[in-house]
């Protein structure tokens, strides 16, 4: 069972992380993408506080899954370790964290454009509507 629990985190996971990072490509996604972006910021600062800054609770429930399997001393980053799994290497873990905070801050900032730029082009389309009806 933690054999399949480990494929799954490593899917979900995976692809949540690729999801915060280009959800905002597509209309049907926008919302959804910002939420998440928001719901990962606020694990990693206010879930921080009293589990450590960058917490994630996959991350947590993942390594509990391998530490079944018998893997310890696992990286602080869920990141750093994919790409570990992934390439078989062994990368510096400051220059990982530094990358996920740029590349999260980046997805954030794109992504809060973009929605506010679909909001006024709705409340826009909306308001010209509304005068064609009053006509």
């Amino acid at each position: 069972m933690y054999k399949l629990l480990d494929i799954f985190f490593l899917f979900f996971h995976s692809f949540l992380i690729i999801f915060n990072l280009f959800g905002w490509i597509w209309y049907k996604t926008r919302k959804v993408n910002l939420l998440l972006l928001l719901l990962t910021g606020f694990s990693w600062v206010f879930l921080g506080i009293w589990y450590g800054f960058g917490y994630c609770p996959l991350t947590d429930w993942h390594w509990e899954t391998l530490n079944h399997l018998g893997y310890y001393d696992l990286p602080n980053s869920y990141v750093k370790y994919l790409l570990d799994r992934i390439f078989s290497c062994n990368l510096n873990s400051n220059l990982v964290d530094t990358l996920v905070v740029i590349c999260f801050f980046i997805a954030l900032a794109v992504s809060i454009y973009i929605n506010i730029k679909d909001l006024k082009l709705f409340l826009s389309n909306k308001s010209k509507k509304t005068a064609e009806i009053l006509k």
